[in-house]
């Protein structure tokens, strides 16, 4: 069986090339940038250091190479270090802006690239992972990424600073290659102080966080789901439990840090202790450069510090790059027909439709004409919503035979067909800020005139009429927060505008009261007469303003043409 370490390395070999993709993405050239501040305020911060010496040893001769800086004056000693100092606190403050703008273009490119893909991927991998976990690898699972490329580039300076420091010790001060193996042995120390121990405490920690989130969700709702059962002592005393938890594990992270930077210290102290009494056992040593050489060792404390909560992030970070990876490695959906929008102005008629998953169901003799509604019922999980993902163009059936006049068509070409079309559902909300940025979002070119208009077709019109700007009404302020009812036809609204070849409602309705949905669904068959319209829904009462019904039930569904098309025929699944 591989050890924990081996699979880690394999791990980290197998993530290392993509890693190096994403990288090039941001062009090598501002890494190099970073590189060469960070070099140089490394050096610059050094010979700094190095300028001490003259000043809190003035009698002390300097190394080979050194002697200028004992032969002005101390006030030109002084100044030196002041403008060694302010060089070398110049290019970190660059190096810094360089990192941060480029921790920010990584974190934007991450962003868009797995955003894209999604969007371009087909809806069967949607299914493949939760709601919940496509959300967070969108949002928080890329600032994870992001804190930890910025880690990388903490180490990368940590490194550098450390070669230089050494470097130029060892220049100063060759015996000290005596003191290598006890550096080593330290270093070795330091990274092994509870490093599973603060692993295992920010993950607990992580997962406190995220029960805690999920007990916050829409506070509201479940604000009215605990009152109403009377737990009210119940919740406040699981909120407290998880609060204490967290509470708990952020003082043992910070506790942890504490620890390990007193120990850090600690074995700097030794380190730098057991350098002197090298350097007194071992005669020829000179007095400047032992205290040059600690000057330069004091200075790696703060990475020393810093290095291992870097390293922490970085592990942080690599199951939160393989999650990214895996949603940005779902390919493309294959793209429709080049057939031109819009052409569907006849009656299209579906001889055959069948699906094997993930509810099986075959279809036969369903006839879509423009202009007329068609109203899906049946049981929940009945394969309502997969029926409905076909119509619209999203998902290839295992069978699909259909006709145009006396022309056939296949799935691609009926894609293609319904490619421009509008397909809402209950649980969408707008992200948009104001109802004009709503309706354009829909409609670019729609002119204000008749966004009013689809408002009142909806029957918004006398719901922002109260308000100074109807159209510049916000949707999330309190004031003017609309209900789920209203934001339901606000979105229909947004299919008025649109005009498409083709308009699937899945329970887009459902807010509304059974008057109130047969007069917007009304209005939308009277202004899209070239429209298509397929609506899901419980309510019965809908069959009053179809053309025809589709019941899909255990076994069999049946299209039942209504009063609205007294000439439709029966056809049973």
């Amino acid at each position: 069986m591989q050890s924990a370490s081996t699979r880690s390395q394999e791990q980290l070999r197998g993530l290392s090339r993509p890693f190096f993709e994403t990288l090039a993405k941001l062009g090598f050239g501002g890494m190099a940038w970073y590189v060469a501040l960070s070099l140089g305020s490394a050096l610059s911060g050094n010979l700094a250091a190095i300028c001490l010496v003259p000043l809190v040893a003035p009698n002390q001769s300097m190394p080979s190479g050194l002697g200028w800086l004992l032969r002005g004056e101390p006030d030109m000693q002084a100044l030196a270090f002041v403008i060694a100092s302010a060089v070398f606190a110049l290019l970190r403050w660059q190096a810094a802006r360089v990192g941060t703008r480029l921790a920010s273009r990584y974190g934007m490119y991450l962003r868009q690239t797995v955003h894209a893909r999604r969007i371009d991927a087909p809806l069967s991998s949607l299914s493949d992972a939760t709601s919940a976990e496509i959300a967070h690898v969108l949002t928080y699972n890329v600032e994870i990424v992001t804190q930890g490329f910025n880690a990388l580039l903490q180490l990368l300076v940590a490194a550098m600073t450390t070669m230089v420091c050494l470097a130029m010790a060892l220049w100063l001060s060759p015996a000290l290659l005596l003191a290598m193996p006890l550096v080593v042995g330290f270093a070795l120390v330091a990274s092994r102080i509870n490093g599973r121990e603060q692993a295992t405490v920010s993950r607990q920690y992580v997962a406190d966080l995220t029960r805690l989130f999920w007990m916050s969700e829409d506070f509201p709702r479940r604000w009215r789901h605990i009152r109403s059962f009377g737990r009210e002592d119940a919740e406040k005393a699981h909120y407290a439990d998880i609060s204490q938890r967290l509470g708990n594990g952020y003082r043992h992270q910070l506790d942890l840090i504490a620890t390990g930077r007193l120990v850090l210290e600690m074995l700097a102290a030794l380190g730098i202790a057991a350098i002197f009494f090298i350097a007194n056992r071992w005669h020829g040593v000179d007095r400047a450069a032992l205290i040059a050489v600690c000057l330069l060792l004091a200075r790696l404390l703060p990475y020393l510090v810093s290095t291992r909560q870097n390293f922490q992030q970085l592990r942080t970070s690599i199951p939160a790059f393989q999650l990214w990876l895996r949603h940005v490695g779902v390919a493309a959906a294959v793209p429709a027909a080049a057939i031109p929008p819009m052409v569907l102005r006849e009656a299209l008629h579906i001889r055959q439709l069948r699906l094997d998953a993930p509810t099986p169901l075959d279809l036969r003799e369903l006839t879509l004409v423009p202009g007329e509604l068609t109203l899906v019922c049946g049981d929940s999980g009945i394969g309502k919503s997969s029926l409905i993902d076909v119509l619209a163009g999203m998902t290839a059936p295992a069978q699909f035979h259909a006709r145009m006049g006396e022309r056939a068509v296949d799935f691609s070409t009926y894609a293609a067909l319904v490619s421009k079309g509008a397909y809402v559902s209950q649980s969408v909300r707008p992200w948009q800020t104001t109802v004009r940025e709503c309706l354009r979002w829909a409609a670019p070119e729609a002119a204000d005139a008749a966004m009013l208009q689809a408002l009142a077709d909806v029957g918004l019109d006398k719901r922002l009429a109260d308000t100074s700007s109807a159209l510049d009404t916000t949707l999330s302020s309190s004031s003017s927060r609309l209900s789920g009812g209203e934001l339901q036809r606000l979105l229909l609204a947004q299919v008025l505008l649109h005009r498409p070849a083709i308009a699937l409602l899945d329970e887009a309705t459902s807010a509304l009261d059974p008057d109130a949905e047969l007069s917007v669904l009304a209005a939308l068959k009277r202004r899209l007469p070239q429209t298509i319209v397929i609506v899901v829904s419980h309510r019965a009462g809908v069959a009053a303003v179809a053309d025809q019904c589709l019941a899909i039930s255990a076994g069999c569904a049946t299209v039942t043409a209504t009063d609205a098309r007294a000439t439709g025929t029966a056809a049973v699944l």
